[in-house]
C-alpha cells in the first residue's frame, strides 16, 4: 500500500526524489542506531511476558527458549505477513513441550492485551487531535471519524473479553463448544479443541498478581516502542519536528495500521504514517516517506538478521519457517 501510495505521485511527477535523497543525508544517524535498542527491549519484554502465560502448564519456562522463538517469530512476520504470527506459538509449543493449542491461546491472550495498549493510544491521539487547532483534510478526518468507531468497539471488546475470560471461563467454554457443534465435517472437533485450549491458557490471568504482571509487561513494552518513534524523532530534527505529544499521536495511529503487514514489503505501519504526517503536520510527502520507511526498516525489518541466524542455528530454514506459518494458520 505505502509502495502504491509513492508510485501514484512518483507516475505524477509530484515525489521530488533529490528532496527525499537530502533528507536521507541530514538525518542524524547516532539517532537511529539509538533507536534500534527499545526495539529490541520489545522482544525481551514480549518473552517475559509470554512466560506468564506458560506458568499453569510449566512452572519453569525456558526465557532463552521464548526469547529466540520470539525473534524468529517476528522475522517470520515481516517475511511472510501475518501467516508468520503462527511460527512464534509453534515454536514455543515445541521447545517447552507443550500442546501447539495451548500457545495458540496464549497468542491470542497477548493479542487482546495489545489490542487494549492500541486502543487507548488512539483514544489518546483522537483527543489530543480533535481538540488542537490542527487543520485537518479531508482523508484525515474520515479515519478520525473511523477511528472513534473503533475504539469504542475494541475497547468495549477487550474489557468484556477479559472480565468474561477471567470469571466466565467454564459457562464460556461450554456455549462455544455447542456452538461449534453445528460446524460442518472436522471443524467441531478442532473448533472443541482450540476452545479447551482457549480456557486452559487463560489461567494465566485469573491470578490477580499475575494479571498486574501482564499489563505491567504490556505497558513497558508500549514505552519502549514510544522510546523508539522518540528516537526516530530527533533523528529527523530540523527536518520533521514534533513533540513527544505528537509522537503519541503518531504511534496511535500506526498502532491499528500495523494490523496490515504485507509479506517483506510492511504496509499499513507505512500508509499510517505517511498520512498522519502529510495530513496533519503538512509534511511534505518526500520528508513522510523516508520517515515511514526508516520507521517500517527499525521495527519490522532489523530483527530479521538475527532472526534468521538464529533460525539457522536452531536448525531451520526459509521453507521450514514459510510452510511452519502456513500450517499452523491452515489450521
Amino acid at each position: 500500500m505505502a509502495v502504491w501510495l509513492l508510485q501514484s505521485r512518483v507516475s505524477a511527477g509530484a515525489f521530488d526524489w533529490g528532496l527525499a535523497a537530502v533528507t536521507v543525508a541530514r538525518l542524524r544517524w547516532p539517532w537511529l542506531l539509538v533507536a534500534s535498542i527499545p526495539i529490541f527491549g520489545t522482544y525481551y519484554g514480549r518473552a517475559l511476558r509470554w512466560e506468564v502465560f506458560l506458568k499453569p502448564l510449566k512452572a519453569h519456562p525456558s526465557m532463552r527458549n521464548l526469547l529466540v522463538a520470539t525473534m524468529i517469530g517476528f522475522t517470520a512476520i515481516t517475511l511472510f505477513g501475518r501467516a508468520g504470527d503462527f511460527v512464534r506459538p509453534y515454536l514455543i509449543a515445541v521447545k517447552e513441550k507443550v500442546p501447539v493449542s495451548s500457545q495458540i491461546a496464549s497468542w491470542v491472550l497477548e493479542r487482546i492485551f495489545d489490542l487494549l495498549m492500541a486502543s487507548l493510544l488512539l483514544a489518546f491521539a483522537l483527543t489530543r487531535v480533535q481538540a488542537s487547532s490542527l487543520q485537518v483534510g479531508a482523508k484525515l478526518a474520515w479515519v478520525l471519524t473511523f477511528g472513534g468507531k473503533i475504539v469504542g468497539t475494541s475497547c468495549a471488546a477487550v474489557v468484556v473479553s477479559l472480565v468474561s475470560l477471567r470469571h466466565f471461563a467454564e459457562p464460556m467454554r461450554r456455549r462455544l463448544v455447542a456452538a461449534a457443534g453445528w460446524l460442518p465435517g472436522r471443524w467441531p472437533v478442532k473448533g472443541e479443541k482450540l476452545v479447551n485450549a482457549l480456557v486452559k491458557g487463560v489461567e494465566s490471568i485469573r491470578s490477580d498478581g499475575a494479571l498486574l504482571l501482564i499489563l505491567l509487561y504490556s505497558v513497558l513494552e508500549w514505552v519502549s516502542i514510544g522510546g523508539c518513534y522518540w528516537c526516530l524523532a530527533q533523528a529527523f530534527s530540523g527536518i520533521i519536528n514534533i513533540t513527544i505529544v505528537d509522537v503519541m499521536i503518531l504511534m496511535g495511529f500506526i498502532s491499528f495500521g500495523g494490523v496490515v503487514q504485507i509479506p517483506g514489503m510492511g504496509g499499513g505501519t507505512q500508509v499510517a504514517a505517511i498520512l498522519v504526517l502529510t495530513e496533519l503536520y503538512g509534511t511534505r510527502l518526500e520528508l513522510a516517506a523516508s520517515f515511514a520507511m526508516l520507521l517500517w526498516i527499525i521495527t519490522f525489518v532489523a530483527i530479521v538478521p538475527v532472526g534468521l541466524g538464529l533460525a539457522l542455528k536452531e536448525g531451520l530454514d526459509w521453507r521450514s519457517l514459510r510452510e511452519m506459518g502456513h500450517q499452523e494458520a491452515a489450521q
